[in-house]
C-alpha cells in the first residue's frame, strides 16, 4: 500500500511517541513494588507522548485545531481541520503492565472523519484509514468479520468501573448480549477495540461513557472496513453523546436490538 502524505504524518506522529511509551511501559513493573506506585509515572508519560504528538501534528499541519485528552480543546488558524488525539487509550491497563493499549489519532475535516490511526507500540500493530481509501492493518487491507448468525460471534464491550458509568443499565445490557453471543471479551482499550472490529477479530463491539478520543479514529477504520457504526441508539451522533455501537450489517442490526431493548 502506497500511503498518502496524510496518513505518513499521523503515522510518524503516533510511531514517535509510540516508542517513548514502550520504553515507559519497561518501567512499570518495576515501580509497581514502589511505595509511592507508578500512577504519577503513567500519567507523565501520557503527557509526554502528547505533547511529541502534538509537535509532529503542528509541524507537517500548521494551524490545525486540536482536541486531546490531556490538554483539551485547542482552536488554530484552521477551524475545519481538528486532530482527535488521545496519546495513551488503555492507562490501567499500561498502569498494571498489560501490554493492551494504544496511541489513536484522527482527523476531523469540517466536522467529518477523515483519516485515523491505531497504533499498539508493544506489538507494532499499525491500523490505518483514510475517508474513501479503505482501512488497512500493517498496510494489508481490512474488512470485518463476515459472520451473520449472532450465536457464532465475539463480542467486546467495556465494562463501567468505580466511580463511571451506569452499572445497573451496564449489567442489563451485558446479560442480554452474554445469552445470545459465542463469547464476550473486554480488552480495557477502546481504540483496539474498534480496531478489532475492523480485522475481524471481534465481531461487534459497544461501550457508552466514552470521549471523542476514544472512538474517532476506530469509527473511521471501521466504516472503511465495511462495517456499520452508530451510537446505542442507532443514530450518527457518537462522538457528541459518548456512545458507540459497531459490527457487520447483521451483526449490528442484531447487537443494536439487543443493547436498545437492554437499556429501556
Amino acid at each position: 500500500m502506497a500511503r498518502t502524505a496524510l496518513i505518513n504524518v499521523m503515522v510518524r506522529a503516533a510511531t514517535k511517541a509510540g516508542r517513548v511509551l514502550a520504553r515507559d511501559f519497561g518501567e512499570v513493573e518495576k515501580l509497581q513494588v514502589s511505595r509511592k506506585g507508578p500512577a504519577d509515572f503513567v500519567s507523565a508519560a501520557d503527557r509526554r507522548a502528547e505533547e511529541i504528538i502534538r509537535e509532529e501534528l503542528e509541524r507537517a499541519r500548521p494551524g490545525y485545531s486540536f482536541l486531546m485528552e490531556e490538554s483539551g480543546e485547542a482552536v488554530g488558524e484552521d477551524p475545519q481541520h481538528r486532530w482527535i488525539v488521545d496519546p495513551l487509550d488503555g492507562t490501567t491497563n499500561f498502569l498494571h503492565g498489560i501490554p493492551l493499549f494504544a496511541v489513536s489519532i484522527a482527523l476531523e475535516r469540517q466536522g467529518k472523519l477523515t483519516a485515523g490511526i491505531i497504533y499498539n507500540p508493544i506489538t507494532d500493530e499499525l491500523y490505518s484509514a483514510e475517508r474513501g481509501g479503505g482501512a488497512f492493518f500493517n498496510d494489508r487491507r481490512l474488512r470485518v468479520a463476515q459472520r451473520r448468525e449472532f450465536h457464532e460471534t465475539v463480542i467486546a464491550t467495556g465494562i463501567p468501573h468505580f466511580g463511571r458509568g451506569d452499572h445497573g443499565r451496564a449489567l442489563r445490557q451485558l446479560a442480554a448480549v452474554m445469552g445470545e453471543a459465542a463469547g464476550i471479551r473486554r480488552c480495557g482499550a477502546a481504540a483496539l477495540d474498534l480496531a478489532f472490529v475492523a480485522s475481524g477479530r471481534f465481531d461487534g463491539f459497544w461501550e457508552e461513557a466514552l470521549s471523542p478520543w476514544d472512538m474517532a479514529a476506530g469509527i473511521l477504520l471501521i466504516t472503511e472496513a465495511g462495517g456499520f457504526v452508530t451510537d446505542t441508539s442507532g443514530g450518527e451522533k457518537m462522538l457528541a453523546n459518548g456512545t458507540v455501537l459497531a459490527g457487520n450489517e447483521a451483526v449490528h442490526r442484531h447487537l443494536l436490538e439487543l443493547v436498545r431493548k437492554a437499556s429501556r
